[in-house]
C-alpha cells in the first residue's frame, strides 16, 4: 500500500484539461466577487459574467466528453471523466443557469446584493462538480463542503426576514451534523481499507482486515449522504428550509445539491462498494446496503407523498414533492447496485441523471412561476393565492400546470420518461424484493396527482376573493419558461438522444 501511495506521489498524473470545467467556473466566482468589490450593485454585470463562466465551463466539458481519446483519469486516480461525471455536471450547471435567470426578478424585487448572490452560487456549483468528479473520499467531502458553506449562506441572504435566518440556522445546524456522520464513515471506511480512493476500496473490499469496521464506516455514510439527497428519516430538515428559503435559492437547492448528492451516493456505493461473489465480507455488505436502501426509497416515497397532501402552502408541498422524487431516484439507484451486468450498471447510473435532469427542468420551471407570483418576501405562497387566476394569467398557469403534469409523470413529459428509466433496472433484476419496490413507487406516483391535480384545479375551478394583478413576465424569467416548457417535452419524446450521451463512457472500477 505503501509504495502504491509514494508512486502516486511521483508521478501524480496531473491533467489540467481534465479539472478545465472547475477551474474556469471558480475563476469566474472570483472575477465576480472581485468585480463587486470595485464597482458593486451592478446585477447585470456579474449575472452576465456569471453566464459567460456556465457557457465556458460547459464548453470545456463538452470539449472533454466529444475528444477521442481523451485521458478519462488524473491526479493519482483522485479525479476521473466517466459518464457519472459527465452527465451530472452537465446538469449542475444547466440549473445554475437557469437559476441564475429566475434570480433576476428576485434579486431587483428584494434588493439583495447581487454580486454576492452570484458568487455563492458560482461557488456552490464548484462544489457540485468536484462532488461528480471526484473518484476520491477527500476530492468528495471538499466539494460536499465548497457546496454546503455556500447553500448555507444563500438559504439566509434575505437578512431581515426571520424565516430566512431560521432557515439557514437550521440547514447549517444539521447539516454540520450530517458531515460529522460522513466525516466519520469516511475515516473508519479507510481504516478498514486503507485508502481514501474509490477504485481501491473496491478492490480493497476483499482483503478488509476489519469487516465490522467498513459496515460501521458504510452506515455513517448512508446517514449523511442521506441527509444531503433529502431521504426518510433525515428528510426533516426539507420543509423548513425550502419553505423558508428564497423562492430561487430552495429551487436551486431542489436541483442542483440533491443532484450531487446523488452523484457522490452512486460513485462511493455502487463503484466503492460492489457486489464481490465468493467474498463473504463483500456479499454482506453489499447485501446490507441494498436493503437499507430499498426500505429508504419506500419510506421517502411514502412518507413525501402522503405529508404532500396535506400541504397548504406551495412550496413547503413542493418540498414534500422533492423529497418523494427522491425516493423515485432511489429506485435507479438501488437498480444499478443489483444490475447484473457491468452495462446494466451503466444504464443505470446514467437513468438517474437523465431522472435528476428532467426533475431539475421541471422543478425550475415551477419555482421561477412561485418567484413570480410570490411577490417580496414571498408573501404569495399559500394554495389560496393561486385561487382563480388560470384565465387571468394564462402563460403562468398553463406553464405551471404542465410543470406539475411532468412531476406526476403524465406521457409525453419528461417526468414520465424519467419514471420509466429508473424504474426499469430495478425489474430488470427479476428480484421479488426489486419487483415490490417498482410497484410500491407505481403506488406512490397515484397518490401524488392528489396534491399535483389540486393546484391544478385551484387555479382554474376556485373563485378568487382577492383583487389579482398579473405579475410582469421580464425577459430573463420568459427565456427560463419557454426553456423549461420545450425541455419538458424534448426530454419526454426524445429523450433518447440525452440518454445515449450519457452513457458514452462506461463506468469502470478498474483504475484506467
Amino acid at each position: 500500500m505503501m509504495n502504491i501511495f509514494l508512486a502516486e506521489l511521483a508521478d501524480p498524473n496531473v491533467s489540467i484539461p481534465l479539472v478545465l470545467p472547475e477551474m474556469l467556473l471558480a475563476l469566474t466566482g472570483i472575477l465576480v466577487m472581485i468585480y463587486d468589490s470595485i464597482r458593486p450593485g451592478r446585477r447585470r454585470v456579474t449575472g452576465t459574467i456569471s453566464m459567460v463562466g456556465l457557457i465556458l465551463s460547459a464548453v470545456a466539458l463538452f470539449w472533454i466528453w466529444s475528444t477521442p481519446g481523451q485521458q478519462l483519469s488524473a491526479f493519482g486516480g483522485m479525479i476521473v471523466a466517466d459518464s457519472l461525471r459527465m452527465s451530472f455536471t452537465a446538469v449542475f450547471l444547466l440549473v445554475s443557469a437557469l437559476t441564475i435567470l429566475v434570480s433576476t426578478v428576485w434579486v431587483e424585487r428584494e434588493d439583495v446584493h447581487a454580486g454576492e448572490y452570484h458568487t455563492l452560487l458560482l461557488f456552490a456549483t464548484v462544489g457540485m462538480m468536484f462532488m461528480a468528479s471526484g473518484n476520491d473520499l477527500v476530492i468528495i467531502f471538499l466539494g460536499l463542503e465548497t457546496l454546503s458553506i455556500a447553500t448555507y449562506v444563500m438559504a439566509g441572504l434575505r437578512r431581515r426576514d426571520l424565516r430566512s435566518n431560521e432557515s439557514a440556522l437550521k440547514y447549517f445546524i444539521l447539516g454540520s451534523y450530517a458531515s460529522g456522520f460522513l466525516l466519520y464513515g469516511m475515516a473508519l471506511v479507510y481504516g478498514a481499507t486503507g485508502t481514501t480512493n474509490v477504485t481501491q476500496i473496491a478492490l480493497n473490499t476483499e482483503t478488509a482486515q476489519f469487516p465490522a469496521l467498513l459496515l460501521v464506516g458504510a452506515a455513517m455514510l448512508v446517514i449523511g449522504f442521506g441527509f444531503k439527497v433529502a431521504t426518510v428519516p433525515f428528510h426533516i430538515w426539507t420543509p423548513d428550509v425550502y419553505e423558508g428559503a428564497p423562492s430561487p435559492v430552495t429551487g436551486f437547492m431542489a436541483a442542483g445539491p440533491k443532484a450531487a448528492g446523488f452523484a457522490s451516493f452512486l460513485r462511493v456505493f455502487v463503484l466503492g462498494f460492489p457486489l464481490v461473489v465468493g467474498v463473504q465480507a463483500s456479499e454482506f455488505l453489499h447485501d446490507s446496503w441494498i436493503t437499507a436502501l430499498t426500505v429508504m426509497a419506500i419510506l421517502t416515497m411514502t412518507v413525501g407523498n402522503i405529508a404532500a397532501i396535506v400541504q397548504n402552502n406551495v412550496k413547503r408541498m413542493l418540498a414534500y414533492s422533492s423529497i418523494a422524487h427522491a425516493g423515485y431516484a432511489m429506485v435507479g439507484f438501488v437498480g444499478a447496485g443489483v444490475a447484473k451486468t457491468a452495462t446494466g450498471r451503466d444504464d443505470a447510473i446514467a437513468a438517474v441523471a437523465f431522472y435528476m435532469l428532467t426533475y431539475a427542468v421541471t422543478n425550475l420551471g415551477a419555482f421561477a412561476i412561485v418567484t413570480l407570483v410570490a411577490r417580496k418576501n414571498d408573501r404569495r405562497t399559500e394554495f389560496e393565492d393561486y385561487n382563480g387566476i388560470g384565465f387571468r394569467s394564462p402563460v403562468l398557469a398553463f406553464s405551471l400546470s404542465l410543470f406539475m403534469l411532468s412531476l406526476l409523470g403524465l406521457p409525453l413529459t419528461a417526468g414520465f420518461i424519467g419514471k420509466v428509466l429508473v424504474f426499469r433496472p430495478a425489474l430488470e433484476a427479476g428480484t421479488s424484493l426489486m419487483v415490490i419496490l417498482v410497484v410500491i413507487a407505481v403506488i406512490n406516483t397515484a397518490i401524488s396527482a392528489y396534491y399535483y391535480l389540486r393546484l391544478i384545479v385551484v387555479m382554474f375551478f376556485r373563485e378568487r376573493t382577492e383583487e389579482w394583478s398579473q405579475p410582469k413576465i421580464s425577459t430573463a424569467l420568459a427565456a427560463v419558461l419557454a426553456i423549461t416548457i420545450i425541455g419538458v417535452f424534448y426530454f419526454g419524446i426524445f429523450g433518447n438522444n440525452v440518454i445515449e450521451m450519457f452513457s458514452k463512457y462506461p463506468v469502470d472500477v478498474q483504475m484506467r
